[in-house]
């Protein structure tokens, strides 16, 4: 009993926490959403109103109206999914490459290509600039496009994965005649659902979500992402914070509706992994 009781409070407490890290992550998130039904002079009264007494939809008609909310959607729309596909495209198949094949130099060269992912983003961020105006694509999407499809994470991510696939099924592919191209898009791409689930999860939601690289590159209006849409929304003088909340509720919608599509796929990787472990 006494051995019972001592595995149950751990668990008891570990759960707690979960809860309160849970609840501290959510308060923001209920914070926006509250915000987005405010008046300006409503935002910052102390102490929070977290259900205003009158809920003014209006503000989500006049993001809607005030910028060109609908362009900048399409915009992070159209970056966010070329560079997701982008990614799932070359980091499936270099992982491949580094998993599967064989060649001279292989680990030295994965080594040296995951240390970039080590690099902060600050340090290259000048040489790229100078390359892609080189290049004359600065003021385009496709400044973004390129920069973003190559991941260092990805192929880390994909090469982990295709690594704990068994090479018996390859090698009994080679032996029907089947060439690396066809075991690789017939064999092993199927298997690495859940991997190219979470790659395209965490590449989506960080090119939709992207502030820094929109700013430096992009500056007509018409090419904007909605990040640097909802930014404009607060000037030098001005706040409109209300509004920034009720664009960023719209924003989410396609973020949340990658995870719910992606998320059978998602969860199942991850207790594959764990089970692995």
């Amino acid at each position: 009993m006494g051995q019972l009781l001592g595995h149950a409070v751990p668990k008891s407490l570990s759960h707690l926490f979960m809860i309160l890290i849970s609840l501290i992550m959510i308060v923001p998130f209920l914070w926006m959403l509250s915000t987005s039904f405010k008046l300006q002079e409503e935002v910052f009264q102390y102490p929070i109103q977290w259900i205003p007494q009158v809920f003014h939809f209006e503000n989500y008609v006049e993001v809607w109206t005030s910028i060109p909310f609908p362009l900048y959607y399409f915009n992070s729309l159209k970056v966010s999914v070329l560079v997701t596909l982008g990614q799932l495209i070359t980091c499936s198949l270099a992982g491949y490459a580094f998993a599967r094949l064989d060649f001279p130099g292989k680990n030295r060269l994965f080594i040296m290509y995951f240390a970039a992912f080590m690099i902060p983003y600050q340090v290259i961020m000048i040489p790229q600039y100078f390359v892609i105006k080189k290049l004359g694509l600065v003021d385009s999407h496709w400044a973004l496009i390129l920069l973003e499809i190559f991941s260092p994470y990805g192929v880390f991510l994909m090469r982990q994965f295709l690594s704990g696939i068994s090479k018996e099924l390859s090698e009994a592919a080679r032996i029907d005649g089947c060439n690396e191209f066809g075991i690789f898009a017939r064999i092993i791409l199927p298997l690495a659902k859940p991997a190219l689930a979470t790659l395209g999860i965490f590449a989506f939601s960080w090119v939709w979500n992207d502030f820094q690289a929109p700013l430096i590159y992009l500056t007509s209006d018409s090419l904007k992402t909605l990040p640097l849409g909802l930014a404009s929304l607060n000037g030098e003088f001005t706040s409109q914070t209300q509004l920034v909340m009720a664009g960023t509720v719209l924003s989410l919608i396609p973020v949340v509706t990658v995870f719910l599509f992606f998320q059978r796929y998602f969860i199942s990787g991850i207790t594959a992994g764990s089970v692995k472990g």
